[in-house]
């Protein structure tokens, strides 16, 4: 058996996949203190279920998938490691001066953001390389030394090293890597170049800080999990899941923890592109994960899902930035947990706060006392009170109506019905924001896109969402409830190189090119051979490209692995000129084009088989025939209740309705019609 586990801010959610392809899901409440044990609370509702003990059932798995918040959650809240930044003599304000940018340019109150890591942890290195590669100063040894025994007394648990034009010529970081583990040893430390080899300096710097905080708490973490898990009883391999979109080995993750930041999310656009293809003949899919913290937003183009290096941890341009590529997501703080509240100007807003798992939403009964996008669910009448998780946990309706009463209905003088339906309509506005960022703003028409609904939160509102985009379609697969972990059952061991080799269509040096294409293969054809997928590896080929002048380049996929004539670079020209007309609508065929770095991205599947259909254990709990549900538009409506597993396949419905399983509850108003589709999903038009 496999197991793909995912902790999100509320729940941890589980999928096993059993050795003749069938799934099964389990949720369990997230537990922010110890993370590792939601899982292990997940595994033990997993065993529970098949009758067996917690390690009986580990016993039986022989691959674990591990998504985690840990990462980015110990940078928002400042448990990094102490880390020094070495840098080239007399730039020592790299992480300081950042890259410009605002997003409120004429708000002079905005405090000037500060550096991922302090300035009196900033230590000068005696050298220079130029741009050429050229070294004007050699490394000073002896000064260099003396560095870091002031590095040494200054407490520092990790080092990032980031010198200038090192990504041309590596020589002095190599020597100064050598010097740290003589003179520091045991400390962990990140070089830069062979890190994130890009041209702009913060961001390679910025990567290296952020890898090198990491790399003693998550050092700490995976062996916690490996340890804690086998304790338990599971003795099989353990994958964690990158930002990439892809896995990696505990042990390989631990040395570069920067691939963890958006562990999870990013396995959402791999289940949601499997779906959509499965029910849907739209050129693009808008993939929504709506858990109970975050809405995460994430697309994919004709097969294909963007990734983008404008990563930010926090907010544009205040936040920190890893320079890294990574699956585009887009997240707001908009889910089933978002908190409601009404400001002293009578405006009401749903989010970014949220209940999180501990308190969890006033009808938890666990202590939360102010109103969420669940509590108002709960009041409109989508969800059952006595059924939420399959029965597991009983919904407080009582104090979930005096909570939307108090702190929103009163405060806006509207009766209780108008306000539940209120946070619904906002929170609905926050996400359709959320993706028109990701796809009008980037060209692309939500009228000609599929909307994936997932998350456990995802059936509340998706049909206005897909609706108010005029998305002509939006499908709920029956993993929906965990996407990004079923996602990660679809996903391979996966691994980038990348080299820079600055080269135009007019000064074009094919056998160069050729040379650091074959550097790349080989790179990705060793981490093929560590990861034991040996001749199964598919490696792919980019180049990052753009016109001359340009500042900001674009990614365009090579056709093949090596160039041989003129016709090759025409090719790879006219292919530049083609994506950069989709992405901006301009092309200018005039214009010499630039090519800066290339990359070679390896994938290693885990197994061959396609993904099995979901099983779901019948709870015995006897669903309601009818309910009354409050829609804006149409006032309380008897609506039929309906499990998803007891609807016929083919059969197209007029909604109003609620179809429900023991993992989430899909709402359709009055104006939509659904399917319960052969592949399990619901298929529901707008």
């Amino acid at each position: 058996m496999r197991l793909a586990c995912d902790t999100g801010g509320t729940f941890t959610d589980l999928m096993v996949e059993s050795d003749d392809g069938t799934l099964r899901m389990y949720k369990a409440p997230t537990t922010p203190k110890d993370p590792v044990q939601g899982l292990i609370d997940a595994a033990a509702l997993a065993a529970q279920d098949m009758k067996l003990t917690l390690p009986e059932f580990l016993a039986r798995c022989d691959l674990l998938i591990h998504g985690t918040t840990h990462a980015i959650n110990a940078i928002i809240t400042g448990r990094t490691a102490r880390t020094a930044f070495l840098t080239t003599a007399g730039h020592p304000d790299v992480l300081v001066l950042r890259e410009g940018g605002r997003q409120e340019p004429f708000n002079f109150l905005v405090p000037y953001p500060e550096p991922y890591i302090a300035r009196a942890m900033t230590f000068e290195i005696p050298e220079r390389v130029i741009a050429t590669g050229r070294i004007v100063t050699p490394l000073d040894e002896a000064g260099t030394i003396e560095v870091l025994q002031r590095v040494k007394a200054s407490g520092a648990e990790a080092i990032a090293v980031c010198l200038l034009w090192a990504v041309v010529n590596p020589a002095h970081e190599l020597r100064l890597g050598a010097l740290i583990e003589k003179y520091l040893p045991g400390t962990p430390y990140t070089l830069a170049h062979a890190l994130n080899p890009t041209i702009r300096e913060y961001r390679r710097a910025s990567a290296a800080a952020i890898d090198a905080s990491l790399k003693p708490l998550m050092g700490r973490y995976l062996g916690s999990l490996t340890e804690r898990m086998s304790a338990a009883g599971f003795k099989g391999r353990t994958l964690v899941l990158t930002s990439q979109g892809g896995m990696m080995e505990a042990a390989e993750l631990a040395r570069q923890p920067i691939h963890a930041i958006n562990s999870g999310p990013s396995m959402a656009p791999i289940a949601g592109r499997y779906y959509a293809n499965l029910d849907s003949k739209l050129p693009a899919a808008i993939v929504a994960d709506t858990g109970g913290t975050t809405y995460d937003v994430s697309l994919v183009r004709r097969g294909r899902i963007p990734k983008t290096r404008e990563t930010w941890i926090g907010p544009q341009f205040r936040g920190h930035m890893t320079g890294f590529p990574s699956i585009d997501i887009k997240s707001v703080g908009a889910g089933g947990g978002s908190i409601a509240r009404v400001d002293s100007g009578g405006m009401l807003h749903v989010g970014p706060q949220s209940a999180g798992a501990v308190p969890g939403p006033v009808c938890y009964g666990a202590g939360g006392a102010e109103p969420t996008l669940t509590d108002a669910c709960l009041v409109l009448g989508y969800l059952d009170p006595e059924f939420f998780l399959g029965g597991k946990m009983k919904l407080d309706m009582a104090a979930a109506r005096a909570a939307i009463e108090s702190k929103v209905a009163k405060p806006l003088q509207l009766d209780l019905m108008a306000a539940a339906a209120a946070i619904v309509s906002v929170a609905t506005e926050n996400m359709v924001q959320a993706i028109a960022e990701i796809t009008i703003n980037q060209g692309i028409d939500p009228a000609e896109a599929v909307l994936i609904g997932g998350g456990g939160a995802a059936g509340f509102n998706s049909v206005w969402i897909a609706r108010r985009l005029q998305c002509p379609l939006l499908i709920v697969p029956e993993t929906g409830a965990a996407l990004s972990a079923a996602g990660a059952l679809m996903s391979e061991l996966r691994d980038e190189a990348r080299a820079l080799h600055f080269t135009t269509s007019t000064t074009w040096d094919a056998g160069k090119v050729n040379d650091v294409l074959a550097s790349l293969e080989e790179r990705c054809k060793a981490f093929a051979e560590r990861s034991g997928a040996g001749g199964r590896a598919k490696i792919e080929f980019a180049v990052e490209a753009r016109y001359e002048g340009q500042v900001w380049e674009i990614e365009v996929p090579l056709r093949a692995s090596r160039f041989s004539g003129k016709a090759d670079l025409d090719r790879l020209v006219a292919d530049f000129h083609a994506h950069h007309e989709e992405i901006f609508a301009v092309r200018d065929e005039a214009s010499p084009v630039e090519f800066v770095c290339w990359t070679a991205s390896v994938a290693c599947p885990v197994h061959d088989a396609e993904p099995g259909r979901l099983q779901i254990t019948r709870t015995g709990h006897k669903l309601e025939a009818r309910r009354m549900a409050y829609f804006s538009d149409a006032g309380a409506v008897d609506t039929p209740v309906h499990e998803l597993l007891a609807l016929p396949h083919g059969e197209t419905r007029q909604g109003p309705a609620i179809i429900e399983t023991p993992f989430t509850t899909i709402v359709v108003d009055p104006q939509a019609t659904y399917t319960h589709a052969r592949s399990g999903s619901l298929i529901i038009k707008p």
